[in-house]
């Protein structure tokens, strides 16, 4: 048994076995060991008396729920209207060119993991990047060298 298994079952010990919990479940799984592990949709959905295409079904609906691994620091970069005419392409593509990676991925070190998002209602602030859940306004291209060394990211 590994320790992501010995984590599951501690977090299902906490929940009654009712298809209600399904959510919740995924979510504290995905909190305790970052992403949702194969064996945990396997556990959750043993757990719960569903299929796992029941849970996985489930899990993929929500975007928020991630199936590998993320980067230590985690930067998020919105692909809403407002940040899009504000320059959030060119943002992404510095992010990109700085980092060796593209959305989705995450460096070979583990330390950083790019992703996008639809839209984190910030408008006013366009283009916005969030970094470790810290809301970063008015990022430009040239200012992307800025928002990492000022961010947590290179500690």
């Amino acid at each position: 048994m590994d320790i992501s298994e010995i984590v599951i079952n501690a977090i299902l010990d906490r929940f009654t076995a009712s298809r209600e919990n399904l959510i919740p479940i995924l979510h504290a799984v995905q909190g305790a060991v970052g992403y949702l592990v194969p064996t945990a949709l396997t556990r959750v959905a043993a757990y719960l008396g569903l299929s796992e295409s029941e849970v996985r079904g489930v899990a993929t609906f929500y975007a928020r729920f991630r199936f590998k691994p993320i980067g230590k620091h985690c930067l998020r970069v919105c692909r809403g209207t407002a940040c899009h005419v504000k320059g959030a392409d060119e943002v992404l593509a510095e992010l990109e060119k700085k980092l060796g990676i593209k959305p989705g991925e995450m460096t070979p070190d583990g330390a950083y993991s790019l992703d996008t998002e639809a839209c984190f209602g910030s408008c006013a602030l366009a283009p916005v990047v969030v970094v470790d859940g810290r809301v970063a306004g008015r990022v430009t291209p040239s200012g992307v060298g800025e928002l990492l060394r000022e961010s947590p990211l290179e500690s």
